[in-house]
């Protein structure tokens, strides 16, 4: 309310008490009181048209906050079950399923080896290097699925990363997002139709930085 109509609001109500002191008054007859409640009876209550829209508005606005809050839950949920499927894949690596079933340190080797295995090509641009050497590939599954596996190591420790088609499955576009699950650290992304889960028992500063290297578009290829 602006302030013009604050004053004449306030004038109003002034007038009106004004005159209820001044002016002698006279009790309404019942006729008069039931015509004036016929009158005004419906101007208080809200219509039930308006009162319904009311309704389905608040209804609509708390939906609205509930997917707010679950959207996000639900999203980090799935990604949690990405994180925790690396990491089991990658506990059974260690255990020796899948062994190695082309044993190189060159890329361009360990790549076309795939070919007609699986129903896509595993698109790996890092070879490694002397801080993160290639030791091999093999196929292998994630989650159920069809999946290339590529193995690094950093010193003693080894390095499992799974490529996979990424539908249905909520891998995070962008930079990899980083997870720790159960003492694995978790690096998840996403690049065109498929997935990417990079896991090893490296602290994190590692594996990040080694994730760098995978998606990086100048990434170097020995041979």
């Amino acid at each position: 309310m602006d302030p013009n109509e604050a004053r004449e609001q306030e004038a109003e109500q002034l007038l009106t008490a004004a005159l209820l002191v001044k002016l002698p008054q006279h009790p309404a007859s019942l006729a008069l009181k039931r015509q004036l409640a016929d009158r005004y009876a419906g101007a208080t209550r809200v219509p039930r048209p308006r009162r319904a829209l009311f309704a389905l508005g608040a209804a609509s606005a708390v939906a609205a906050a509930a997917l707010v809050v679950l959207v996000p839950m639900r999203l980090d949920r799935a990604r949690g079950a990405l994180a925790g499927g690396a990491v089991q894949e990658h506990v059974a690596v260690l255990r020796g399923e899948p062994q190695l079933q082309i044993v190189s340190s060159g890329i361009h080797e360990v790549k076309p080896w795939f070919a007609g295995k699986l129903d896509f090509a595993p698109a790996v641009s890092f070879g490694g290097d002397a801080e993160f050497p290639l030791l091999g590939g093999a196929v292998a599954t994630f989650l159920g699925r069809p999946a290339a596996y590529v193995e690094f190591a950093r010193r003693a420790h080894r390095i499992s990363l799974f490529v996979l088609r990424a539908d249905g499955l909520s891998f995070p576009h962008g930079p990899p997002e980083l997870r720790t699950v159960l003492g694995f650290e978790v690096a998840l992304w996403r690049e065109g139709d498929l997935g990417y889960a990079l896991v090893s028992d490296v602290d994190r500063a590692e594996l990040a930085s080694f994730a760098a290297r995978l998606t990086s578009p100048g990434a170097s290829q020995p041979e």
